[in-house]
């Protein structure tokens, strides 16, 4: 059984349901468990510094990002313990209502 509330899950569904932070999102999920450096995130999906710093903070905040400083790096891993969480909460109850 998953262990967010249904708030937590709703704050990452949110955070996620925007198209620059899905993108950020799926960036860092496909570095796996190197994380990526913001500037190639922001080479990738040609987002402007400001904006994506804030998209970024906004995906820590709820747990789905990690950043970490290394000297004038700042990295961005993909917390996946909470991704495997999260589509844990939406498949825990599947078909529970079904009468086999």
């Amino acid at each position: 059984m998953s262990t967010l509330t249904l708030e937590q899950a709703a704050d990452q569904l949110a955070e996620l349901g925007h198209a620059t932070r899905l993108g950020i999102y799926r960036e860092l999920v496909k570095a796996g468990t190197t994380g990526m450096p913001v500037a190639d995130i922001q080479n990738s999906l040609a987002v402007p510094g400001s904006t994506l710093s804030h998209h970024i903070s906004r995906l820590v905040r709820v747990g789905l990002v990690r950043q970490v400083r290394e000297g004038r790096v700042l990295r961005c891993f993909a917390q996946y313990d909470q991704l495997n969480t999260l589509l844990g909460f939406l498949r825990d109850e599947c078909c529970v209502d079904q009468r086999c």
